[in-house]
């Protein structure tokens, strides 16, 4: 329990009423969860107001309210303090909460539009095998030391960050590798936290259904950088032109890694197979399991990550020749009748086209290759050509089905991509909405030695539509079609 005037400190606070010595127990931004002794956050967010819930909150039994407007009607016994940002002040309070945790680890972030999860998550598994105890907040899982559960956010809210944080300490963890979403920058979700590095992995065309133009996205993810303090260290990724943006007025100590360009950490592919990669890196030999060039950039990064956190280079090129890949992520399962099958998170352009150029570049081309692919729904909505167009240029079939709907009809989210066929591919082009069929029609029409991918949902275990998660796994539902192909 901490005092309402030391969670306040730093939050930003403009007018209080009542007693600031009230003992808070628990902080609180939804009234559903308030519960006797808690302050209530009142957060004006994307889709609803927590003003409007202060007297629910204060029935639930809230002792104190943070918000950025007074109510009308103030309620005895209950302490208030009006602040310039609602979201600002739940992230100094949650750090304050917790007796800042982040700046008892060492705390690294990871940002892009593609490979934070294989990054975050490898870092993690490198610092365990080299015997330092780590923690990992990932889209897929939060993991303390080897204790893991369920992710529900890319970047989770403030309060769960810094009860993870606070978590891992006390398990004797020493370092916590964080993905960090342009949503979380955006919403001062990392507000209040102290970052020992972070890491750009690349930017592209990715959620302007929430920052509405590609600039307001940069400037999302340059926001982590601009947060870094100097004694930090900012590693980017040099091969991506928009590396210099991301650390324009940085503070903190600055580093790049690269296949192409010059950088402090330098890579070459020599081999890339559906076996694994071989690479050079900082000019020794190094057998790598993970498969294409994107893969490349995520094993230099982790490498140089490493090495600026303390690692021996010796000690970190080994741990990197031993990672596995991250699952749905370029997940590979071979049939008894020998079609390759491939899992793969990529739901933008970019990350499609990098899976796609990475079996085109490996395969024989004897071989048909045929993409399984939708986009969500509720997201946005002008990468649903390009994924679309991507798909029939660089493979021979392609079946275009539901990912996450949500609350989207999945024949107009179908029908938005189509737009992006040309007409020359319209033959190779099927439209399958049930993601199951789809699925089963592309083994249907495999063959030996083909390759399907199926691609947009990657480690996700469920399909969501119309505000309803139903179970579906790709990976297995991929493994009971190859198993129906063998009997029958």
């Amino acid at each position: 329990m901490k005092a309402l005037s030391e969670l306040l400190y730093k939050a930003g606070t403009e007018a209080t009423h009542g007693d600031m010595h009230v003992m808070i127990n628990a902080i609180c931004f939804s009234s559903s969860s308030v519960s006797k002794g808690c302050l209530f956050v009142a957060i004006k967010g994307t889709t609803a107001d927590g003003h409007h819930f202060i007297d629910h909150a204060i029935k639930n039994g809230a002792s104190a309210i943070v918000c950025e407007i007074f109510p009308d009607r103030l309620t005895d016994g209950v302490s208030y303090a009006k602040v310039q940002s609602s979201s600002v002040a739940l992230a100094m309070i949650a750090a304050n909460f917790f007796d800042h945790p982040s700046e008892k680890l060492k705390l690294i972030g990871v940002t892009g539009t593609n490979g934070k999860t294989t990054t975050a998550t490898l870092l993690h598994r490198l610092f365990l095998s080299s015997g330092i105890n780590a923690g990992l907040i990932s889209t897929v899982k939060n993991c303390i030391g080897n204790q893991c559960s369920a992710a529900t956010h890319t970047t989770p809210d403030p309060v769960v960050i810094n009860t993870l944080l606070a978590k891992m300490l006390n398990e004797g963890c020493k370092y916590c590798f964080m993905e960090v979403s342009s949503h979380a920058v955006d919403q001062h979700r990392i507000d209040g936290l102290h970052f020992a590095g972070g890491i750009f992995t690349n930017i592209t065309h990715d959620h302007l259904d929430y920052h509405k133009t590609f600039y307001n996205y940069l400037k999302a993810k340059k926001g982590f950088f601009d947060r870094l303090p100097s004694d930090a260290f900012a590693l980017v990724n040099a091969d991506d032109r928009n590396s210099k943006v991301m650390i324009q007025n940085c503070k903190a100590r600055i580093k790049s890694y690269g296949l192409k360009s010059m950088a402090d950490f330098k890579g070459k592919i020599i081999e890339n197979t559906f076996n694994g990669l071989q690479l050079t890196i900082d000019g020794f030999d190094v057998s790598c399991r993970l498969i294409g060039s994107f893969n490349a950039y995520n094993l230099l990064g982790i490498y140089a990550a490493a090495v600026l956190s303390g690692i021996d280079k010796e000690e970190a090129l080994k741990q990197v020749s031993l990672l596995e890949p991250v699952e749905g992520r370029f997940d590979m399962i071979t049939s008894s009748g020998k079609i390759t099958g491939i899992v793969d998170y990529a739901h933008t352009p970019d990350a499609l086209e990098n899976v796609l150029n990475t079996i085109n570049n490996i395969r024989t081309g004897n071989e048909q290759l045929i993409t399984v692919v939708g986009c969500g729904g509720n997201r946005d909505a002008a990468k649903r050509p390009l994924m679309a167009s991507v798909a029939v240029e660089k493979s021979e079939r392609v079946i275009l089905t539901a990912d996450n709907p949500r609350n989207e009809d999945p024949l107009e989210i179908i029908r938005q991509m189509q737009a992006g066929v040309p007409p020359q591919f319209y033959r190779k082009t099927l439209v399958i909405a049930d993601r199951k069929e789809a699925i089963k029609t592309a083994c249907a029409l495999a063959h030996a030695g083909d390759i399907i991918l199926i691609a947009g949902k990657g480690h996700e275990t469920y399909q969501e539509i119309k505000g309803t998660r139903f179970p579906f796994d790709d990976k297995q539902v991929l493994i009971e079609m190859f198993n129906q192909l063998t009997t029958s």
